[in-house]
């Protein structure tokens, strides 16, 4: 079968910045304890007119132009995200019709900060199935609505963002070389929100009660993934034949400076071949990897024939990991 490849990249943050020095007058932190723990210097906050929709409709639009291609050659779209505009219809559709993608079926899935990991692998099994040859993947959060800004655990993790990627069939080597999903719900508590489903619908008291903002136990969180990503990083390279220094990129999921320091310190990779802007954009959820992705590559950090590592760990729990030959 042939593999699937990435041929663009797009990216999009909203023009609204919230800095640490902003949040100082927000909530009782500082900007040196912001930056110590996570290393977040800020985070790009949506207008009250920006969707998630709209989000991943400026990435992707970004994406299509540099293929050169319109809504129109697109098979499929899929949309990652946990804040999406509404309950029904999928953010997907509405990002469809925006395109003009009257020819591609679309959907949303959900596997919060792992999530653009989950729809690349679903993307790549349509092309290599021969269902789909074109496919738009965008991960889009709007997390600033979903968080507590009274609660400064968590409000000064997250930011809003998009990034999208389009795939087809690789002709030569190049593409989507192997991808890793895993999930535990025993440990669903440690990342979530509680309310606005089937089981704490939304109600005056469970907007009352802050039930529709993400809950994290931070430092459960934070063992688990540092935990995690080294077996997760190791086992991908070993089962490819590779080792860490015949990487030419490793692209994390924008969590917690610590956990990416700690992730390629234990894997022996410099911190020169991780990309790292969580400094710009804090955690963006399942909009983080691609954006960072179409940063190393509008950069320059990726050329043709690099070997290059993604790796994500979200709410579900969910972690993921996909190697690629660029």
């Amino acid at each position: 079968m042939p593999r699937a490849r990435i041929v663009a990249t797009g990216a999009y943050v909203p023009e609204k910045i919230l800095s640490n020095r902003d949040l100082e007058k927000m909530v009782e932190t500082t900007d040196e304890w912001i930056t110590d723990r996570t290393g977040i210097k800020e985070r790009h906050i949506a207008s009250s007119k920006e969707a998630c929709s709209d989000l991943a409709y400026n990435a992707s639009k970004e994406a299509l132009k540099t293929a050169g291609l319109k809504g129109k050659d697109l098979d499929l779209l899929i949309v990652a995200t946990v804040t999406a505009d509404m309950p029904l219809p999928a953010t997907a559709c509405i990002l469809q019709d925006r395109l003009g993608a009257h020819n591609a079926a679309a959907f949303d899935l959900n596997a919060a900060c792992s999530g653009f990991l989950f729809a690349l692998a679903t993307a790549e099994a349509y092309i290599t199935t021969g269902m789909y040859k074109r496919v738009l993947v965008a991960g889009a959060e709007v997390l600033s609505r979903a968080t507590d800004w009274e609660d400064r655990s968590t409000c000064v993790l997250f930011g809003d963002g998009a990034g999208a990627a389009i795939l087809e069939p690789a002709e030569g080597e190049e593409g989507i070389i192997s991808i890793k999903l895993y999930s535990d719900g025993s440990k669903g508590d440690l990342l979530e929100v509680p309310g606005g489903g089937s089981r704490v619908p939304c109600s005056a008291e469970s907007v009352k009660e802050g039930l529709h903002f993400i809950k994290m136990k931070g430092n459960e969180t934070f063992k688990f993934a540092v935990k995690t990503l080294e077996g997760l990083v190791t086992g991908m390279l070993e089962e490819n034949g590779l080792r860490s220094s015949d990487l030419a990129l490793l692209i994390p999921h924008q969590a917690n400076l610590r956990i990416i320091k700690a992730t390629a310190e234990r894997i022996g990779l410099p911190l020169e071949k991780v990309l790292v802007n969580i400094h710009k954009y804090g955690n963006t959820s399942a909009a983080s990897i691609p954006i960072a992705m179409d940063e190393a590559v509008r950069g320059g950090k990726i050329k043709n024939g690099d070997y290059v590592l993604l790796e994500a760990f979200g709410g579900g729990l969910t972690w993921a990991s996909a190697l690629l030959k660029w």
